[in-house]
């Protein structure tokens, strides 16, 4: 469950660098103590945004069946790929501008109740993209499975607090830049792999054609139902036997993140 790590590390991360600007902003205003209690109240409201979004997401899958629920399952394994892919290109593009524009945004809406709409949003933003990740994830599991996921999730979030904690006392050789840079190369990954799956998925319900089933077969040599080819398979979107709809979804998938992190890494005008 490596991948529900990592997501859930990096989204964790985000929210609390923003959480970390915004106290160091608040440390130099003329009240900060009001200021500090409202973007508390703030950080707790978008937590219970993402826990609303979380019930939602799943009272509506209760509510469908047959294909009705076959797609909303598929569009949310696409989406979720999609979402972390866009994550990244924002991230590569916004992120080292995203201290001056949420001090600057800070600045703007002042007051208590602003500084705790400013935090609820981040919050719950990274919130809802952690229950649409995890979402995805879990479609392939079931019982003992999900605990697992859901402990790996617990994991992610523990260990995001703890390096965020190491990264503001200065530990040496962690930094954010690092660590999201790293993270990007991982994250991709894991949309690739949930991309994977949606297009498994869609071709099983012959809603797409596999054009060519399988390409290759190398499951002799690495077999992607169990070990190493399963974890492969979870984490990056390996198939022994991949059709050419795969191949050509994963391929336009690479191609087209690829050239868009080569035109974010221009400095922005």
């Amino acid at each position: 469950m490596l991948n529900a790590l990592i997501v859930v590390f990096r989204e964790s991360l985000e929210a609390m660098l923003v959480i970390g600007v915004l106290l160091a902003w608040i440390t130099r205003q003329p009240y900060p103590a009001t200021l500090r209690r409202g973007l508390w109240v703030g950080v707790m409201a978008g937590f219970g945004l993402a826990i609303i979004l979380g019930f939602a997401t799943f009272a509506a899958q209760s509510q469908l069946e047959g294909n009705a629920l076959e797609a909303f399952r598929v569009g949310m394994v696409l989406f979720a790929a999609g979402l972390i892919m866009q994550m990244v290109l924002w991230m590569r593009r916004h992120g080292r501008h995203m201290k001056r524009e949420l001090e600057a945004h800070a600045s703007r809406v002042s007051g208590t109740v602003g500084i705790a709409t400013v935090a609820a949003l981040a919050v719950a933003r990274e919130g809802a993209e952690t229950v649409v990740f995890l979402y995805g994830m879990g479609l392939e599991r079931n019982g003992g499975d999900l605990l697992t996921l859901l402990g790996a999730a617990a994991a992610g979030l523990a260990l995001a607090a703890a390096t965020g904690w190491l990264v503001t006392r200065g530990a040496r050789f962690l930094s954010y830049r690092v660590l999201f840079g790293a993270s990007e190369i991982l994250l991709l990954l894991i949309a690739g792999a949930l991309l994977a799956a949606g297009i498994d998925r869609m071709i099983g319900l012959d809603w797409l054609p596999p054009l060519l089933d399988p390409v290759w077969d190398t499951s002799a040599l690495l077999d992607d139902g169990s070990g190493a080819g399963r974890l492969l398979a979870d984490f990056v979107g390996y198939r022994a036997r991949p059709s050419a709809s795969l191949l050509i979804a994963y391929a336009t998938f690479w191609a087209y993140t690829l050239w868009r992190l080569g035109r974010n890494t221009a400095p922005a005008r």
